[in-house]
This record gives structure tokens, C-alpha cells and sequence, in this order.
């Protein structure tokens, strides 16, 4: 009995339908769905009579919680450059994304995260659920929050994406809405609707409007002002100590919980972070693609993936050990020129 799919394509009407097929490991993205969404993507857009694009996933769970860690992990391993080639064809996608030329509408309904927010936040139409789950965790397993983290995270309100980036955090529908990362709020009960209407031939705006309802309070709202305090300072050790010096439990909390991750992802991210605010789309997936490199030939990735992947003890030995430990120019190399090996874009 041959397997199902990992991704499914389905032309509706006016609509093509992308649907990430495998929900038992929670839709994580690999290379072969990466192989396989970008032409039909590209086949699509010249294809008349496919007004929109949709995508959604199988299950209940997930829209996309990431890249297929384990096979990364496995690959950069063994010195296979598999993992950069799927990190090259990932970003490429991202980018095709960005500047598709017809709507294309992210259907956030569940666990969003990593490989799955360069698939669905970068589209023209993006809408979460009262399922959404977002996050950009990639600190926490020694990388950077990539797939377009340098471009969207310096364009949230304020200093909300930098919070994000650094600290992992949960967010749900009403905060993705107000962060920017989701366009409007729909149930989950409504969406088989809103992909009728838009295989109809209806405007996407107009489709949502019929659907969309209000999302309600953002906790992140409310908590902006605090967040701009503490993270719109001029380095990681000043946001530190910031939240150390307020000494409320919140600011105690997201101190410690930064202090857990990658001392070295974490100084990445938030020169990432700071340096996409002036960087087009494009460019920031090139500058991604320079701090990929430099992740594959480290310590914190593996150590990472195999404290929370493999291993599961979720207590990673991080090289350097410890913010204190490190200089902010310990990650120049980083974002140093690839030479031949940049990424492009056909």
C-alpha cells in the first residue's frame, strides 16, 4: 500500500488548494515539499483561470510546527550538504512567496512555527484561527528565527518582534493580528467557506469579509509598552539588564528565559533582527542564508536538536556556555559574504 502524499494539490474552481499532508508529525516541512510546492506554485501563476491560492493543512493539530529538524540534523552531521541545499530551496520558496503575483492566502490554523511561517506569512492574505499557535523557537535549538524572521520581526509593532525572536514566545490569534503576522481572525468552523467563496471566483478581501470576525484582546498590546522599555535597547546584555533592574515577575521570567537559549543564536538574532529593519525582502533572505552556513559548521545547532529532538532532556550544553561568556563580535563571521555560495533567486 503505497504512502499518502506529503502534500496534496487540488485545483477548485478559480482556486488551487496546497494542503501539507503529513499530521502526524505535525506537517513538518521537508525538502521533497519544498520540491514539490514551488513548481506547482510557479505553474499556478500562469495558469488563468487559478485566481488565488490557498494553503492549509491536514489535521487538527498544525498548520506547519517547522522544518524536518531531525533530517537537517542528521545531514549536517554526516557533512551531507543536503541540509544547505534545503535551506537554499526553502528560502527560495519563501521569496517566491513574498512576491507571488496572484492572492495568496495562509490558512493559520493550528501549531505555526518555523518552515511553516515562511510558507504562510509572507503570503498576501494571511488567517489565523482560534487554534493558532505561533512562535519563532529557533534560539532555543541554537539557530536564528529565519524564513523571513529578519524581514517581518523588525516590522511588528514596536519592539514586539525582537521580544519574539529572542524569548520564543507563544502567541495566539489575537496577538498575531495585532503583531501583523496574520491578517485577520476566522473560526476554524468557517474556513471551509471562506475556500467556496474563493472557488467561486469571490475576491479574497470580500470572501473574508463575509467570514472574518473580531479577534479580540492581544495581551502583546497590552503589553507594549513594557516590551518597548526593556528591548529597545542597544545590545542583549542592555535588554538583560533592564529586565533585571524593573524585577517584576514578568520581566524576571522573560530575562531567565532568554538566559536559556543559545548565547550564540541569541546575539545572531538580535543583530538579525536590528539589521532587517532596513533590508528588503530579498536581502534578507540572503542574509539568512550566510547565518545558515555559519549554524551548519557550529556546536549549538546539534547540541540543540539533541537536547530537544533527540534526546529530549531539554537540557542543551551550549558552546559558549553563557551570554557573559561572549562578545558581540564573536558573531561577525556570521554574516560575512558567501561569495559564489550566495544565495539567488531565478
Amino acid at each position: 500500500m503505497s504512502e499518502e502524499p506529503e502534500v496534496l494539490f487540488e485545483r477548485r474552481g478559480a482556486a488551487g488548494i496546497v494542503t501539507l499532508n503529513r499530521p502526524k508529525a505535525l506537517n513538518a516541512l521537508t525538502l521533497g515539499m519544498v520540491r514539490a510546492i514551488h513548481p506547482q506554485l510557479a505553474a499556478w501563476a500562469e495558469e488563468p483561470n487559478v485566481q488565488c491560492v490557498v494553503i492549509e493543512a491536514a489535521g487538527e493539530k498544525a498548520f506547519c510546527a517547522g522544518g524536518d529538524i531531525r533530517a537537517l540534523y542528521d545531514w549536517g552531521q554526516a557533512g551531507d550538504r543536503t541540509a544547505l541545499d534545503f535551506w537554499r530551496e526553502e528560502y527560495q520558496l519563501n521569496r517566491f512567496i513574498k512576491h507571488y503575483p496572484k492572492p495568496y492566502v495562509a490558512l493559520m490554523d493550528g501549531i505555526n512555527m518555523g518552515g511553516g511561517v515562511g510558507l504562510s506569512v509572507h503570503g498576501s492574505h494571511r488567517v489565523a484561527t482560534e487554534r493558532l499557535t505561533f512562535a519563532m523557537p529557533e534560539t532555543g535549538i541554537g539557530l536564528f528565527p529565519d524564513v523571513g524572521g529578519t524581514y517581518f520581526l523588525p516590522r511588528c509593532p514596536g519592539e514586539t518582534g525582537l521580544f519574539l525572536g529572542l524569548t520564543g514566545a507563544r502567541i495566539k490569534a489575537a496577538d498575531a493580528v495585532y503583531a501583523g503576522i496574520a491578517d485577520a481572525y476566522v473560526p476554524s468552523v468557517r474556513l471551509e467557506t471562506l475556500k467556496d467563496r474563493l472557488a467561486g471566483g469571490a475576491p479574497v478581501r470580500e470572501a473574508l469579509g463575509e467570514v472574518a470576525e473580531e479577534e479580540g484582546a492581544a495581551p502583546l498590546a497590552e503589553l507594549r509598552g513594557t516590551i518597548d522599555r526593556h528591548f529597545g535597547k542597544n545590545s542583549v546584555a542592555e535588554i538583560l539588564a533592564s529586565l533585571r533592574a524593573d524585577g517584576g515577575e514578568w520581566e524576571t521570567k522573560t530575562a531567565d528565559t532568554i538566559e536559556t537559549k543559545s548565547p550564540t543564536s541569541t546575539l545572531v538574532a538580535f543583530r538579525q533582527i536590528r539589521e532587517g529593519a532596513a533590508l528588503d525582502f530579498d536581502a534578507c533572505m540572503k542574509l539568512e542564508f550566510r547565518l545558515i552556513n555559519g549554524f551548519v559548521k557550529g556546536h549549538d545547532f546539534y547540541e540543540g536538536v539533541r537536547a530537544v529532538v533527540i534526546d529530549k532532556d531539554q537540557n542543551p550544553k551550549w558552546k559558549p556556555e553563557t551570554l557573559s561568556d561572549m562578545n558581540v563580535d564573536d558573531v561577525d563571521g556570521y554574516f560575512e559574504p558567501l561569495g559564489a555560495d550566495e544565495l539567488t533567486f531565478g
